[in-house]
């Protein structure tokens, strides 16, 4: 086990600090790509292996305080402190989504070697994004933490732990996937608000966010078939099952195609099912 790379990604899962995470992540990548580390994908592992050092998973700073997405408070946009508050949510998400990365890595056994090289690169780039923000919010005078955040996202991550289908059904094709919705008007109104370097930000975020929500639809795709499941339905009846939100648009139906969606699945968001 000295050298499972599954092992490794819930390790560094269950690291409290950021840029220890991100630090960790990255090399955890470049070690993966140099042919250093095992998968072993039939190992099972459990959330014991974590909790050697006494580390609950996920691993996350003190800070910030998790509200309700209701409570998290909204700034307006002409404010340095507004759009600070806004870099500080993206931030959280991309905190999260390393998290959850890493947590489809090690959690589910008996996957392809590719869908662990994969999930592996969607944490690495999602430190990147994480590392950007934080950045930029440093420089705009505020740090991770200093603002609320809400914990929806790991909400799910939690729901769907028992069932990989579940997981890549509902997280990237789901909670992901309405980022690619949301970052066009986010990017606008950034700058409209004057901060070109957020915008440039976001705009390597969505590129990769593409890629992300691909390889939660080639893995989606590859248990539907490997369970004899048709894809549309079955996405609809774990929605339902597991209390997904609903889709709603608008949608960004050419960032959903460059990720893969079919136009049966692109016909489904604007049905009365969406």
């Amino acid at each position: 086990m000295t050298n499972c790379l599954r092992t490794y990604a819930l390790q560094a899962l269950t690291l409290k600090d950021p840029q220890q995470k991100c630090l960790e992540v990255t090399a955890l990548w470049e070690a993966s790509q140099s042919g250093q580390l095992l998968i072993q994908p039939k190992l099972a592992l459990s959330a014991e292996h974590a909790q050697l050092n006494g580390q609950p998973i996920p691993g996350r700073p003190e800070r910030p305080a998790l509200v309700p997405p209701g409570k998290v408070q909204r700034r307006a946009m002409n404010t340095a402190e507004g759009r600070a508050a806004l870099i500080h949510a993206l931030a959280h998400i991309e905190f999260n989504a390393i998290n959850l990365a890493l947590d489809a890595v090690w959690r589910f056994t008996g996957m392809p070697d590719a869908y662990y090289f994969d999930w592996l690169q969607v944490a690495k780039e999602e430190a990147y994004h994480f590392s950007l923000l934080r950045q930029h919010l440093q420089q705009l005078g505020f740090d991770y933490g200093d603002f609320d955040g809400h914990n929806s996202l790991w909400e799910m991550v939690e729901k769907t732990q028992s069932d990989v289908l579940a997981r890549m059904a509902l997280v990237p094709r789901t909670m992901e996937a309405r980022g690619l919705d949301a970052t066009p008007p986010l990017k606008q109104k950034l700058l409209q608000a004057g901060d070109q370097a957020a915008a440039a930000i976001l705009d390597i975020i969505l590129r990769d966010e593409i890629g992300h929500v691909a390889i939660g639809n080639r893995w989606f795709a590859y248990l539907c078939a490997q369970r004899q499941l048709e894809m549309v339905e079955t996405f609809e009846a774990l929605r339902q099952q597991y209390h997904a939100p609903k889709l709603r648009p608008p949608f960004n139906l050419e960032a959903r195609k460059q990720a893969g969606f079919t136009e049966q699945e692109l016909a489904y968001l604007n049905s009365d099912f969406g």
